[in-house]
C-alpha cells in the first residue's frame, strides 16, 4: 500500500478499517473513506453538501474513535453518505468537514449499517518515514 490510502482488514465478526497518510490528518481522512467503503463504493457518492464535525479527546486513538463515531452519527441522523473528508488537528482537537449526499438506495446500494467504531484493533501510529496509520474495527 502507498503512503496514502485506505483498506479493510479481516476481523472475525466485524470489519477492520485502516487509513494511511503523509500526516495524521490525512490518515484520519483515509480511515473515514474506509468507513464509507464498508457501506458502499465512495465513487458513487456525490459531494453535494458539506457537514462540519468537531470533537476532542485526550489522545490520538480516542480521537480517531470519536471522529468516526461523529461521522456515523451524522450519516444516521441526516440520512447521508460521505465521499470526501477534510480534517484539521490541533493538539487533541479535531475540526473536520464531510461532503456527501442523501442516501439513494437504488444508486448507492448500501450493504450494511455501521453501529459504531470500537476500541478493537485501535491503533494510531507514526512510521519511521513520517507517514501515519490509523485503524480500528467497526461494529456492523
Amino acid at each position: 500500500m502507498s503512503q496514502t490510502g485506505w483498506e479493510h482488514f479481516y476481523h472475525m465478526a466485524d470489519i477492520g478499517i485502516r487509513g494511511r497518510g503523509r500526516n495524521l490528518s490525512e490518515a484520519f481522512e483515509q480511515t473515514a473513506l474506509a468507513l464509507t467503503a464498508v457501506i458502499t463504493e465512495p465513487e458513487l457518492i456525490q459531494a453535494q453538501q458539506a457537514v462540519d464535525v468537531s470533537c476532542s479527546a485526550p489522545d490520538h486513538e480516542l480521537l480517531l474513535v470519536d471522529w468516526l463515531n461523529a461521522i456515523i452519527f451524522e450519516m444516521a441522523t441526516r440520512k447521508m453518505l460521505f465521499s470526501r473528508y477534510q480534517v484539521n488537528l490541533q493538539d487533541h482537537q479535531l475540526t473536520g468537514r464531510a461532503w456527501g449526499e442523501k442516501i439513494d438506495v437504488s444508486r448507492h446500494q448500501p450493504t450494511v449499517e455501521i453501529k459504531g467504531a470500537t476500541y478493537t484493533e485501535l491503533k494510531v501510529a507514526q512510521h519511521a518515514d513520517g507517514s501515519w496509520l490509523s485503524q480500528c474495527v467497526v461494529d456492523v
